[in-house]
Protein backbone atom coordinates (compact mmCIF):
# COMPACT_ATOMS: atom_id res chain seq x y z
CA UNK A 1 0.00 0.00 0.00
CA UNK A 2 3.06 2.11 0.44
CA UNK A 3 4.43 4.21 -2.72
CA UNK A 4 7.82 5.20 -3.95
CA UNK A 5 8.92 1.68 -3.75
CA UNK A 6 7.68 0.65 -0.54
CA UNK A 7 10.50 3.34 1.14
CA UNK A 8 11.49 4.36 4.50
CA UNK A 9 8.39 5.76 7.17
CA UNK A 10 10.18 9.18 8.38
CA UNK A 11 9.51 9.88 11.91
CA UNK A 12 10.54 12.67 13.56
CA UNK A 13 10.18 13.00 17.50
CA UNK A 14 11.16 9.16 17.54
CA UNK A 15 12.84 9.29 21.05
CA UNK A 16 9.71 10.68 22.47
CA UNK A 17 6.25 9.18 24.06
CA UNK A 18 4.24 9.56 21.05
CA UNK A 19 7.03 9.25 18.34
CA UNK A 20 8.15 6.07 19.91
CA UNK A 21 4.30 4.60 20.10
CA UNK A 22 4.97 5.34 16.24
CA UNK A 23 8.29 3.84 15.51
CA UNK A 24 7.08 0.43 17.69
CA UNK A 25 3.56 0.48 15.78
CA UNK A 26 5.12 0.89 11.98
CA UNK A 27 8.12 -1.89 13.03
CA UNK A 28 5.48 -4.09 14.72
CA UNK A 29 3.60 -3.77 10.98
CA UNK A 30 7.24 -4.83 8.79
CA UNK A 31 7.54 -1.44 7.86
CA UNK A 32 10.99 0.26 7.51
CA UNK A 33 11.48 3.04 9.45
CA UNK A 34 14.01 6.42 9.31
CA UNK A 35 14.43 8.16 12.75
CA UNK A 36 14.73 11.97 12.02
CA UNK A 37 17.27 12.28 15.23
CA UNK A 38 19.35 15.16 16.30
CA UNK A 39 22.06 13.34 18.95
CA UNK A 40 21.90 10.11 16.93
CA UNK A 41 24.51 9.03 19.81
CA UNK A 42 22.27 9.20 22.81
CA UNK A 43 20.58 6.59 24.54
CA UNK A 44 17.05 6.20 23.24
CA UNK A 45 18.77 6.81 19.45
CA UNK A 46 21.01 4.30 19.98
CA UNK A 47 18.59 1.70 21.36
CA UNK A 48 16.19 2.50 18.29
CA UNK A 49 19.23 1.90 15.68
CA UNK A 50 19.39 -1.33 17.39
CA UNK A 51 16.48 -2.61 16.58
CA UNK A 52 16.72 -2.04 12.66
CA UNK A 53 15.72 1.76 12.22
CA UNK A 54 17.70 3.94 10.19
CA UNK A 55 19.06 7.43 12.13
CA UNK A 56 19.07 10.08 10.10
CA UNK A 57 20.87 12.79 11.45
CA UNK A 58 18.99 16.19 10.95
CA UNK A 59 19.73 19.87 12.31
CA UNK A 60 16.32 21.64 12.26
CA UNK A 61 18.93 25.24 11.61
CA UNK A 62 20.30 23.60 8.61
CA UNK A 63 17.37 22.44 6.29
CA UNK A 64 19.63 20.45 3.76
CA UNK A 65 20.20 17.85 6.26
CA UNK A 66 16.33 17.72 6.81
CA UNK A 67 15.84 17.22 3.58
CA UNK A 68 18.31 15.03 2.51
CA UNK A 69 17.10 12.71 5.48
CA UNK A 70 13.34 12.74 4.29
CA UNK A 71 14.74 12.10 0.38
CA UNK A 72 12.95 8.85 -1.07
CA UNK A 73 10.87 8.37 1.23
CA UNK A 74 7.16 6.60 1.18
CA UNK A 75 6.16 8.93 4.05
CA UNK A 76 6.75 11.07 7.21
CA UNK A 77 5.36 11.56 10.96
CA UNK A 78 6.30 14.48 12.66
CA UNK A 79 5.44 15.88 16.10
CA UNK A 80 7.29 19.20 17.49
CA UNK A 81 8.67 19.23 20.94
CA UNK A 82 6.23 19.99 23.63
CA UNK A 83 6.26 23.81 24.87
CA UNK A 84 5.69 24.53 28.92
CA UNK A 85 6.25 28.28 28.09
CA UNK A 86 5.47 31.01 25.84
CA UNK A 87 9.49 31.42 24.46
CA UNK A 88 9.04 27.16 24.20
CA UNK A 89 5.86 27.95 21.95
CA UNK A 90 7.38 30.30 19.13
CA UNK A 91 10.11 27.60 19.25
CA UNK A 92 7.93 24.42 18.72
CA UNK A 93 6.30 26.82 15.78
CA UNK A 94 9.76 26.99 14.13
CA UNK A 95 10.52 23.81 14.48
CA UNK A 96 7.27 22.62 12.57
CA UNK A 97 7.10 25.25 9.95
CA UNK A 98 10.74 24.32 9.17
CA UNK A 99 9.98 20.78 8.99
CA UNK A 100 6.95 21.37 6.56
CA UNK A 101 9.43 23.69 4.24
CA UNK A 102 12.07 20.32 4.40
CA UNK A 103 9.01 17.78 3.83
CA UNK A 104 8.06 20.01 0.78
CA UNK A 105 11.66 20.16 -0.48
CA UNK A 106 11.63 16.40 -0.80
CA UNK A 107 8.49 16.14 -2.64
CA UNK A 108 7.33 13.48 0.14
CA UNK A 109 4.00 11.98 -0.61
CA UNK A 110 2.13 11.99 2.29
CA UNK A 111 2.91 14.13 5.94
CA UNK A 112 1.05 12.89 9.59
CA UNK A 113 1.70 15.96 11.65
CA UNK A 114 0.73 14.79 15.44
CA UNK A 115 -0.98 17.93 16.73
CA UNK A 116 -3.83 18.21 19.31
CA UNK A 117 -7.57 18.19 19.80
CA UNK A 118 -8.86 21.25 19.20
CA UNK A 119 -6.61 22.62 16.75
CA UNK A 120 -8.50 23.07 13.77
CA UNK A 121 -9.44 26.61 15.40
CA UNK A 122 -7.64 29.03 17.97
CA UNK A 123 -8.69 27.75 21.32
CA UNK A 124 -6.65 31.03 23.62
CA UNK A 125 -4.05 28.12 25.06
CA UNK A 126 -1.07 28.73 23.54
CA UNK A 127 0.46 24.99 23.35
CA UNK A 128 -2.51 24.29 21.46
CA UNK A 129 -2.74 27.22 19.11
CA UNK A 130 0.95 26.92 18.23
CA UNK A 131 -0.20 23.42 16.67
CA UNK A 132 -2.78 25.15 14.61
CA UNK A 133 -0.73 27.69 13.54
CA UNK A 134 1.15 24.46 12.21
CA UNK A 135 -1.37 22.75 10.66
CA UNK A 136 -2.32 26.02 8.77
CA UNK A 137 1.39 26.16 7.36
CA UNK A 138 0.88 22.56 6.28
CA UNK A 139 -2.27 22.81 4.83
CA UNK A 140 -0.77 26.34 2.74
CA UNK A 141 2.15 23.61 1.52
CA UNK A 142 0.74 22.01 -1.28
CA UNK A 143 1.13 18.72 0.42
CA UNK A 144 -1.14 15.83 0.95
CA UNK A 145 -1.34 15.83 4.64
CA UNK A 146 -3.29 14.33 7.58
CA UNK A 147 -3.88 15.91 10.86
CA UNK A 148 -3.83 13.71 14.13
CA UNK A 149 -5.76 15.16 17.08
CA UNK A 150 -4.94 13.26 20.11
CA UNK A 151 -6.42 14.19 23.34
CA UNK A 152 -5.27 13.68 27.07
CA UNK A 153 -3.39 10.49 27.61
CA UNK A 154 -4.30 8.17 29.76
CA UNK A 155 -1.00 7.44 30.85
CA UNK A 156 -1.52 10.52 33.33
CA UNK A 157 -3.49 8.19 35.25
CA UNK A 158 -0.16 6.40 35.97
CA UNK A 159 1.85 9.45 37.40
CA UNK A 160 0.20 13.02 37.31
CA UNK A 161 -3.08 11.58 38.19
CA UNK A 162 -2.63 8.94 39.61
CA UNK A 163 -5.52 7.71 41.31
CA UNK A 164 -4.75 7.15 45.71
CA UNK A 165 -6.72 5.04 48.43
CA UNK A 166 -7.99 6.88 51.11
CA UNK A 167 -9.33 5.01 54.16
CA UNK A 168 -10.40 2.14 51.53
CA UNK A 169 -11.77 3.64 48.82
CA UNK A 170 -10.54 4.99 45.32
CA UNK A 171 -9.77 8.92 45.06
CA UNK A 172 -9.38 10.46 41.74
CA UNK A 173 -8.74 14.22 41.97
CA UNK A 174 -8.86 16.39 38.95
CA UNK A 175 -8.81 20.52 37.95
CA UNK A 176 -12.41 19.38 36.03
CA UNK A 177 -16.21 19.76 36.94
CA UNK A 178 -17.24 16.89 37.42
CA UNK A 179 -19.71 16.39 34.77
CA UNK A 180 -17.41 17.37 32.21
CA UNK A 181 -16.60 14.46 30.17
CA UNK A 182 -12.48 14.50 29.79
CA UNK A 183 -11.63 13.06 26.24
CA UNK A 184 -8.85 10.53 26.54
CA UNK A 185 -6.40 7.97 24.36
CA UNK A 186 -3.34 5.77 25.16
CA UNK A 187 -0.40 6.87 23.86
CA UNK A 188 0.38 3.27 22.21
CA UNK A 189 -3.11 3.55 20.71
CA UNK A 190 -1.72 6.85 18.81
CA UNK A 191 0.66 4.80 17.67
CA UNK A 192 -1.23 2.20 16.22
CA UNK A 193 -3.47 5.36 14.46
CA UNK A 194 -0.61 7.03 12.82
CA UNK A 195 0.60 4.22 11.96
CA UNK A 196 -2.54 2.81 10.06
CA UNK A 197 -2.72 6.10 8.42
CA UNK A 198 1.13 6.68 7.24
CA UNK A 199 1.15 3.11 5.98
CA UNK A 200 -2.35 3.65 3.75
CA UNK A 201 -4.14 0.81 5.66
CA UNK A 202 -6.80 3.63 6.67
CA UNK A 203 -8.35 7.18 4.70
CA UNK A 204 -9.06 10.09 6.83
CA UNK A 205 -12.08 11.84 5.90
CA UNK A 206 -11.12 15.73 5.83
CA UNK A 207 -7.34 14.66 6.62
CA UNK A 208 -8.10 15.21 9.87
CA UNK A 209 -8.84 12.82 12.69
CA UNK A 210 -9.60 13.34 16.53
CA UNK A 211 -7.90 10.28 18.93
CA UNK A 212 -10.71 9.37 20.95
CA UNK A 213 -10.90 6.32 23.35
CA UNK A 214 -13.04 7.06 25.83
CA UNK A 215 -14.29 9.94 27.36
CA UNK A 216 -15.81 9.54 30.58
CA UNK A 217 -16.56 12.32 33.63
CA UNK A 218 -14.35 12.34 36.54
CA UNK A 219 -17.01 10.28 38.93
CA UNK A 220 -16.78 7.47 35.58
CA UNK A 221 -13.12 7.61 35.92
CA UNK A 222 -13.14 7.13 39.60
CA UNK A 223 -15.75 4.21 39.17
CA UNK A 224 -13.25 2.56 36.57
CA UNK A 225 -10.30 2.47 38.49
CA UNK A 226 -12.93 1.45 41.84
CA UNK A 227 -14.39 -0.78 39.50
CA UNK A 228 -10.58 -2.74 39.11
CA UNK A 229 -9.94 -2.54 42.60
CA UNK A 230 -12.94 -3.85 44.25
CA UNK A 231 -13.76 -0.90 45.92
CA UNK A 232 -15.72 1.89 46.29
CA UNK A 233 -14.52 4.68 44.61
CA UNK A 234 -15.43 9.37 44.25
CA UNK A 235 -14.20 11.95 42.31
CA UNK A 236 -13.32 15.63 43.25
CA UNK A 237 -12.99 18.55 41.33
CA UNK A 238 -9.85 20.47 42.33
CA UNK A 239 -9.58 24.45 41.51
CA UNK A 240 -7.37 25.88 38.61
CA UNK A 241 -5.33 27.19 41.58
CA UNK A 242 -3.40 23.95 42.09
CA UNK A 243 -1.88 23.92 38.51
CA UNK A 244 1.64 25.65 38.78
CA UNK A 245 2.05 26.08 35.02
CA UNK A 246 -0.51 28.79 33.35
CA UNK A 247 -0.15 27.03 29.99
CA UNK A 248 -1.95 23.89 32.03
CA UNK A 249 -4.24 26.33 33.73
CA UNK A 250 -5.45 27.52 30.45
CA UNK A 251 -5.38 24.12 28.67
CA UNK A 252 -7.63 22.81 31.57
CA UNK A 253 -10.13 26.08 31.66
CA UNK A 254 -10.53 24.59 27.69
CA UNK A 255 -10.99 21.37 28.93
CA UNK A 256 -13.95 22.19 31.32
CA UNK A 257 -16.07 24.00 28.42
CA UNK A 258 -18.98 21.60 26.97
CA UNK A 259 -18.06 19.73 23.69
CA UNK A 260 -19.53 17.78 21.48
CA UNK A 261 -19.54 13.74 21.93
CA UNK A 262 -16.13 12.68 19.78
CA UNK A 263 -16.88 10.20 17.28
CA UNK A 264 -15.25 7.19 18.68
CA UNK A 265 -16.31 5.22 15.62
CA UNK A 266 -14.48 7.13 13.10
CA UNK A 267 -11.64 6.26 15.33
CA UNK A 268 -12.08 2.76 15.35
CA UNK A 269 -12.53 2.39 11.46
CA UNK A 270 -8.92 3.63 11.36
CA UNK A 271 -7.49 1.10 14.10
CA UNK A 272 -9.88 -1.43 15.75
CA UNK A 273 -7.99 -1.94 19.11
CA UNK A 274 -7.91 1.40 20.44
CA UNK A 275 -8.82 1.06 24.16
CA UNK A 276 -11.27 2.86 26.20
CA UNK A 277 -9.71 3.74 29.50
CA UNK A 278 -11.35 0.07 31.73
CA UNK A 279 -9.56 -1.41 28.92
CA UNK A 280 -6.63 0.15 29.63
CA UNK A 281 -6.82 0.04 33.29
CA UNK A 282 -6.65 -3.92 32.45
CA UNK A 283 -4.26 -3.97 30.21
CA UNK A 284 -2.10 -2.31 32.25
CA UNK A 285 -2.16 -4.61 35.27
CA UNK A 286 -3.21 -1.59 37.39
CA UNK A 287 -3.43 -2.52 41.47
CA UNK A 288 -4.44 -0.13 43.94
CA UNK A 289 -1.51 1.64 46.12
CA UNK A 290 -1.19 1.41 49.27
CA UNK A 291 -3.88 2.80 51.78
CA UNK A 292 -3.58 5.97 53.61
CA UNK A 293 -5.63 5.47 56.52
CA UNK A 294 -6.51 9.01 57.94
CA UNK A 295 -4.13 10.41 60.30
CA UNK A 296 -1.78 7.29 60.09
CA UNK A 297 0.20 7.34 56.91
CA UNK A 298 0.37 4.72 54.16
CA UNK A 299 -0.55 1.43 54.75
CA UNK A 300 1.00 -1.60 53.55
CA UNK A 301 -1.50 -4.20 51.64
CA UNK A 302 -4.77 -3.42 50.13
Amino acid sequence: MVTRENGAIAVFGATGQQGGAVVDALLARGARVRALVRTPASDRAQALAARGVEPATVRIDASASTVAALEGVAAFYFMTPEANSLEEVEEEVRVGTALVDAAAAARVPHVVFNSVFGADRETGVPHHDSKHRIEEYLRLSGLRATMVRPTAFMENFATVMAPSLEDGTIVVRLPLPDDIALKMISIKDIGQVAAAILLGAADVPGGAVDVVGDEPTGPRIAAAFGERAGLPSRYEALPLSVLGNDLDKAMFREFAKPSAPSDLAAVKAIEPTVRDLAEWIRSTGWTAPADRVRGRGPQSGT
